[in-house]
């Protein structure tokens, strides 16, 4: 069985707990509170989640990378769409722009709001991710169009990782989408598969 290790309600985890559901997959999940235990260092030196693990082979890090390796190992999925070149192209450059577009503007975003002295707060590298952010939030709104998903009028990787990054600015850092990505994020918060992974990475 697979297992996917994971701090409690991380939302980068929750990226390939939402996509095995959705593909029906079989997995366990392992989380941890912060810091993580010595004895997941010896899996992972860096510390960082989520990793999977799958069988006694497989050791793999990095939210993106576990997504597109559970999509082209276990499937094929239409969740990761491969017949036409254009569908391909487009899901893998929203799946990774999900991570180095959203998410990875929210890490240093996160340091300064919750660990930087105040006076650091607003410094000059915040507000120009914010202003990063925000175009990223913004070309993605305008991305949609008259769709409710960003390939090919489906869910796909895309949607989830996309997704799960805007969801981490909305629980931690209290942003506030357009009503657009509203409707968006309610939608796809709806499905059952989202709601099943969404209990399990929080620990219930």
């Amino acid at each position: 069985m697979m297992t996917i290790h994971n701090f409690v309600g991380g939302l980068r985890g929750l990226r390939a707990m939402w996509l095995c559901e959705e593909m029906g997959l079989t997995y366990s999940v392992q989380n941890y509170g912060y810091p993580v235990p010595d004895a997941y260092r010896a899996l992972n030196p860096l510390g960082t989640v989520p990793l999977l693990e799958d069988g006694s082979d497989v050791v793999l890090s990095e939210s993106v990378a576990i997504m597109l390796y559970l999509a082209q190992t276990h499937g094929p999925t239409a969740l990761l769409p491969s017949r036409e070149p254009a569908h391909f192209a487009r899901c893998l450059q929203w799946t990774v722009f999900g991570e180095t577009e959203i998410g990875m503007s929210l890490n240093p975003l996160l340091a300064a709001h919750f660990m930087a002295a105040d006076a650091d707060k607003r410094n000059w590298s915040v507000n120009g991710l914010e202003q990063r952010l925000k175009r990223a939030l913004n070309h993605t709104e305008r991305s949609l169009g008259e769709d409710h998903y960003l390939v090919g009028g489906a869910l796909t990787l895309a949607d989830i990782s996309v997704s799960c990054g805007i969801g981490t600015w909305q629980g931690a850092l209290g942003g506030k989408p357009s009503p657009k990505l509203s409707d968006y994020q309610g939608r796809l918060q709806a499905r059952p598969a989202f709601q099943r992974a969404s209990e399990r990475c929080k620990g219930k």
